[in-house]
């Protein structure tokens, strides 16, 4: 069995690097951390315009019609350039939630624009710290009309919708709202890495439809399946980067007359950190195999996927902290763009700890 990628999709790997190195510096990461912006607004243009934010969309939706593999790996390179836009909001979550459980309306009105970047949409569900299962779900659509709050929203001071959890009689399903209508009021939220926005959202009886044939915890797993191994992409691609700069600057610096790359306690950590990376890679591919193919082994790859790319990440910018002697821990220097990178998207979908359980709970079942 081959989870290698094709030439055809190591050429867009290698193209979508290209654009990002040169459009996306992380001169364009720490301008919007320092500003008042929720995300790069040339950046998101810039990508939508190739094409990114319709990679899995089909064609007949104005999407590009490639498969989930192709998105896997832009996914891979917007985490490698930690590229400020709302990417994991608005197409590994809205897109794909609408993709998957949509009705034929819902996908004719919003994926088009989701293709474009013309909107821009995000997932609710999580109500207070910890946990976020079907039993912490309190926000109710009744009639047509959604109650209740949602704290932290990624991304949801700038998403022009929102999937909400939210329960309709006995069921926890999703509600599409737009964010735009009468009875939604959005705070922003402070966040560790401000170059990812998080927001407050609060429902008072504001217009809501039920998303397509949405309507069960089952289908909110999921989505959140889904989007975790697209995320574990993007954490893969945040770790390797870090790694990359890491070992550089460790070649280049000095001491007593040697590279400390040469130094034995560098080079065994660079080896445990590279192993780290490895792991969580091959994890990440099998996830997305198991995507690509609608597998029914899904569930398991994507919570090792999800739970091995958090650790991974989190090392690495740990990692790329120390090895930077004192001035990893100065503002000048950027390795504290991927420390805040590595804390916000090992959060976003629920903790690796999560992941780790849900990964046991699957074994087992």
């Amino acid at each position: 069995m081959n989870f290698d990628f094709s030439d055809d999709q190591k050429l867009l790997q290698k193209t979508a690097r290209e654009y990002l190195t040169e459009h996306a510096p992380l001169s364009v990461c720490r301008a919007v951390l320092e500003s008042n912006a929720s995300y790069s607004d040339t950046l998101w243009k810039g990508v939508a315009e190739l094409g990114w934010l319709g990679t899995a969309i089909p064609e007949e939706y104005g999407g590009s019609g490639f498969g989930r593999l192709e998105l896997a790996v832009m996914a891979e390179e917007v985490g490698r350039a930690l590229a400020p836009i709302p990417f994991s909001s608005s197409v590994y979550l809205a897109t794909e939630a609408i993709l998957q459980f949509g009705s034929d309306t819902q996908k004719k009105e919003h994926l088009p624009k989701l293709a474009t970047g013309e909107r821009i949409g995000t997932f609710a569900h999580a109500e207070r710290p910890g946990e976020h299962g079907p039993e912490g779900v309190t926000t109710k659509l009744t009639r047509g009309k959604l109650t209740g709050t949602k704290v932290p929203v990624a991304d949801g001071d700038s998403a022009h919708f929102a999937l909400v959890t939210a329960r309709s009689g006995k069921d926890v399903g999703l509600a599409l709202v737009d964010l735009t209508a009468d009875g939604v009021t959005r705070a922003s939220v402070r966040s560790i890495d401000p170059s990812r926005s998080l927001a407050s959202i609060r429902f008072d009886g504001a217009p809501a439809q039920l998303l397509g044939t949405a309507t069960s915890w089952t289908a909110i797993q999921q989505v959140l399946d889904r989007a975790a191994v697209l995320m574990a992409f993007e954490q893969l691609g945040g770790a390797q980067q870090a790694f990359d700069l890491t070992r550089q600057f460790c070649l280049g610096r000095y001491a007593f007359g040697r590279s400390v790359a040469s130094f034995q306690a560098i080079k065994h950590r660079l080896a445990d950190l590279y192993v780290e990376i490895e792991l969580a890679r091959s994890n990440a591919y099998y996830g997305a195999w198991a995507l690509s193919n609608e597998s029914p082994e899904l569930g398991r790859a994507a919570a090792g996927a999800r739970a091995a790319a958090s650790d991974a990440f989190e090392l690495a910018s740990k990692e790329m902290i120390q090895m930077h002697g004192g001035v990893g821990y100065t503002w000048e220097y950027d390795c504290h763009l991927f420390y805040r990178r590595a804390k916000w998207l090992g959060v976003a979908l629920g903790s690796a700890h999560l992941w780790r359980e849900q990964l046991i709970q699957r074994l087992q079942a």
